[in-house]
């Protein structure tokens, strides 16, 4: 992934996938910022980043040493890049903190140095902001969309490494493929509405 460049369609903007498929930590940002907004949202966020910083990608360096209050003021710039702009720029600036920290700041180095398929998972797992589920998509789409594919990669990202599901960004090739993602995600959010709460444990 660190030399070769790969199409992605999920912000479904030319200029913002182009990044996403040419930069790991654009697409590993696009992941963090998958929360609360559409997807197409979220993947636009880093080529609207890069683009406010000047840059023509993102550095995990650059973010980390930046001004914390110029970083959100980038994030709350209108268009805002989020629903929760302050709050997400944070985050994106701990979770490349983190990356100069343990990996010197070389992003593909989270993956490329996985044993296996659940090596990888728990690395992603430890990243700021991601917990299992989004561990699991960004491993998924390392497979499906990107061509990183240590052992037992599928298994380790569960339902999203199925092939021909559409239950993630991992599987978005297109507009049709996105509106198939978006029907499962609605019909799970309406499954879970219907579904009868949980007992208690006496």
């Amino acid at each position: 992934m660190s030399d070769t460049s790969h199409t992605l369609r999920i912000a479904q903007n030319p200029g913002a996938d182009e990044l996403l498929g040419r930069s790991p930590l654009a697409a590993l940002v696009g992941m963090l910022l998958d929360q609360q907004i559409p997807m197409e949202w979220a993947f636009t966020g880093p080529y609207t980043l890069a683009e406010r910083m000047g840059a023509d990608d993102l550095d995990a360096r650059r973010i980390a040493a930046y001004d914390p209050e110029a970083f959100v003021a980038l994030f709350m710039e209108k268009p805002a890049m989020h629903r929760y702009p302050a709050s997400m720029a944070g985050r994106v600036q701990q979770l490349c903190q983190y990356l100069v920290e343990m990996y010197d700041g070389d992003v593909v180095a989270v993956w490329e140095g996985a044993s296996s398929g659940q090596d990888a998972l728990r690395r992603l797992n430890d990243l700021p902001g991601f917990g299992k589920q989004k561990a699991q998509i960004f491993l998924a789409l390392l497979g499906k969309r990107l061509g990183v594919r240590p052992e037992g990669w599928r298994e380790a990202a569960g339902h999203y490494g199925d092939e021909g599901a559409y239950r993630s960004a991992a599987d978005i090739t297109g507009p049709e493929s996105l509106s198939k993602v978006r029907d499962f995600k609605q019909e799970a959010k309406r499954a879970a509405k219907a579904a009868p709460p949980k007992k208690e444990a006496p």
